[in-house]
């Protein structure tokens, strides 16, 4: 056996955002990533809610006025969005889960689907809020 005098290979790159064109697959992916990382930020905002229930009235308040401010209405925007995306793309999983949906046009147009959907119900939702007065 004879040793070679090259060191060890260099392991090869995996593709990434400056190799790959964006296409509707990929960035469902990303977004999917994204809005679950968002949800726990939701989680933690529903917990600073619920610690704000237990510490009485004058706190309750002073976190409803955050909620209520227009920096509080566009975080929970995006929270609205990022569960009605993440909603639609975990049925889109459960397809792909049972092996259906694998071809590109139609993994795009449920990518396209999810993202309509998203946008759709998140306006919607704030629609229906705006009607009530809840905003």
């Amino acid at each position: 056996m004879t040793e070679t005098t090259q060191g060890p290979r260099e392991r090869p790159l995996s593709p990434h955002l400056q190799v790959w064109r964006p296409h509707a697959t990929m960035v469902g992916s990303i977004l999917h990533r994204i809005t679950g990382s968002a949800l726990y930020v939701g989680a933690l905002i529903l917990a600073g809610w619920a610690m704000s229930l237990a510490a009485g009235p004058d706190a309750y308040q002073t976190f409803m006025e955050l909620l209520g401010s227009p920096l509080g209405k566009l975080v929970m925007f995006g929270l609205t969005l990022s569960v009605f995306y993440h909603l639609a793309k975990g049925v889109q999983h459960l397809f792909w889960d049972v092996g259906a949906g694998f071809k590109l046009a139609t993994a795009n147009m449920g990518a396209v689907a999810c993202y309509a959907f998203a946008v759709a119900a998140t306006l919607a939702v704030w629609a229906i809020a705006a009607m009530t007065g809840a905003l």
